[in-house]
């Protein structure tokens, strides 16, 4: 959390109708009945999830397993009729720092990779192919307990089966375990969810709203998904797909593998203004149920996080925010972007390596092989170091280093 996210909470405790949607940047907050009106207007309009006008589409209700099942079923066949010709993915703009396990997973280790969605092969990388072929069944599967509420997690591996992008899934999470990562059994679905946008960025007024894996699903959070994914241009699965199809990491330390597990282990987690915690914390006046900002986020995967035999590396990092963080580290031992290692903690400034420690506005920890893990928009999610973030990559500093542990 930076200098400019500091200035908006302020402000934001001052005028409660303002709220960021950004690092630093601000919006009026929707009320909780209405942040997503217009998706939801879009469902309605489509015919999905039973509903015949906004007003009384319930949005708050948890989303039931017969309601998701209906929903897969008629996104899958509006997806069949309507297959837009592929555009050029948009240039990335960078994290604008505004939306989302704790132990308990309900997944299982992998993702069902097997729909009646035809995934391309394994032995292509497709860069500009067209989406997978579809075939849908005459109706929607009837499920054995249609009126359980579903999580978030299951919300996201329907939508992510549906897609066809469920092998998209095995392969991030089969390199991470390759790479001796231990990771959650949500790990593929959650990567691939926010890799594709399904996930909102509830203002910090809001962030009572925000959900994590393991919670209940609500219907609005179900339809925001749906309109995204009706808003698709072409290009959206078939690049995730080529992401996935060449994932893979660098030969770990020991070291480097804990950090990692620990960072991973939060994957899919929301966005939370001054979130450090995977509970129950009350920020600047707002309740949440968990969550992470990008510094909170790093805070709590080197500073909170119990590791056997640690020595100082808890004390390593002593400021709260990114902008004192990036600070800590002189000059003298940045690193720059060619000499990053898995485990280095990544700042982001206005004037990329030119800027100033005030000037540093997000952060996150390198992966490795062009990847790092932050919590900006999607919540806890893995990124690539491009576009924006490569324009815009200010230095590194290795915490493992600075506490002898390399």
């Amino acid at each position: 959390m930076g200098r400019r996210l500091l200035t908006s909470l302020l402000f934001a405790a001052l005028v409660a109708a303002a709220a960021a949607t950004g690092a630093g940047a601000a919006s009026a907050a929707p009320s909780a009945a209405t942040w997503d009106t217009a998706q939801i207007r879009t469902v309605v309009a489509a015919g999905m999830m039973d509903a015949r006008s906004v007003a009384s589409f319930r949005g708050a209700d948890p989303l039931t397993a017969q309601e998701l099942e209906d929903l897969a079923f008629d996104l899958k066949a509006r997806l069949a009729e309507t297959e837009p010709e592929p555009l050029v993915p948009p240039v990335d703009t960078g994290p604008t720092t505004t939306t989302t396990p704790t132990t308990t997973d309900p997944t299982t280790t992998t993702v069902p990779a097997t729909t009646t969605t035809t995934a391309p092969t394994t032995t292509t990388q497709p860069t500009t192919t067209t989406a997978p072929t579809t075939t849908t069944p005459g109706a929607p599967k009837q499920v054995p307990d249609p009126d359980k509420p579903v999580t978030m997690t299951q919300l996201d591996l329907r939508l992510v089966q549906m897609l066809g992008l469920g092998k998209a899934a095995n392969e991030f999470a089969a390199g991470a375990r390759a790479a001796g990562l231990k990771v959650p059994g949500r790990f593929g679905t959650e990567v691939v969810a926010r890799l594709i946008g399904l996930r909102y960025n509830h203002p910090a007024s809001d962030d009572s709203l925000e959900l994590r894996p393991q919670d209940t699903a609500t219907r609005a959070e179900a339809a925001f998904s749906a309109a995204d994914i009706l808003g698709f241009r072409g290009w959206e699965v078939p690049q995730v797909q080529a992401l996935a199809d060449a994932f893979s990491l660098p030969a770990l330390t020991d070291w480097q593998k804990q950090i990692l597990t620990a960072a991973f282990s939060h994957i899919g987690m929301p966005y939370i203004w001054g979130g450090t915690s995977d509970g129950t914390e009350t920020e600047f006046g707002v309740t949440s149920r968990g969550g992470y900002d990008c510094s909170g986020f790093v805070w709590r995967v080197y500073k909170e996080t119990p590791f056997p035999n640690e020595g100082d590396l808890a004390s390593v990092l002593q400021g709260r925010t990114t902008y004192v963080m990036s600070g800590e580290v002189p000059k003298s031992k940045r690193i720059p972007l060619a000499k990053l290692q898995p485990a280095d903690v990544v700042f982001f400034g206005d004037k990329g390596p030119r800027s100033q420690p005030a000037q540093v506005g997000h952060m996150g920890i390198y992966v490795g092989n062009g990847w790092f893990i932050n919590s900006s928009s999607y919540g806890v999610a893995l990124a690539q170091l491009q576009g924006w973030y490569e324009h815009e990559f200010a230095w590194g500093r290795r915490p493992l280093a600075e506490a002898g542990l390399e």
